[in-house]
């Protein structure tokens, strides 16, 4: 997806933007991303991601996710990784957003906006029922933005978590 971007239908300057499926030759690429991530979420400690990690979970034999990378006047500009879920109640697959980032330097731009959008087009053409994410409840920018396309938080339901050391007792128990 080639196309000048706008926030609000606003202009600006000349910038190209582009998405694209990633490839194994992103996985630096992806990797630097998570770690910005992290760091903006205040969660470098617990990113222990590897680049063999991500070459053999997102482009092995058995792919776990997929990731979007962005692109504004070729260079990267943030990413999607997503995976499918599935609803018994609608009784077909969803979409779940892991993670979505833009760098800072890039937001404002409609990049993370050209993400979500292009992921509500996978969706609807893979059939899918939802499209769904969680977000850090401190993260109000990203809630708002979340609130402009129309996305309702889901009260009522928390997430849960079982890693480490609780993961492996019960599997073990």
């Amino acid at each position: 997806m080639n196309r000048p971007a706008s926030r609000h239908g606003e202009d600006l300057p000349d910038m190209t933007l582009r998405l694209r499926p990633a490839a194994r030759d992103d996985v630096p690429l992806i990797l630097d991303l998570i770690r910005a991530l992290a760091d903006y979420e205040k969660l470098a400690h617990e990113c222990v991601a590897s680049a063999d990690a991500l070459a053999a979970t997102l482009f092995g034999e058995h792919p776990a996710a997929e990731v979007v990378i962005a692109e504004c006047d070729g260079e990267a500009a943030g990413f999607a990784l997503f995976f499918t879920s599935y609803s018994t109640f609608l009784a077909r697959p969803g979409l779940y957003l892991e993670d979505l980032f833009v760098y800072p330097h890039r937001r404002g731009r409609g990049v993370g906006l050209a993400l979500m959008r292009h992921l509500a087009r996978l969706a609807v053409e893979r059939g899918y029922g939802r499209f769904e994410w969680s977000v850090l409840d401190w993260n109000a920018p990203a809630i708002a933005f979340y609130r402009r396309l129309g996305a309702v938080p889901m009260d009522g339901w928390t997430v849960q978590r079982l890693t480490g050391d609780a993961l492996r007792a019960l599997a073990q128990s």
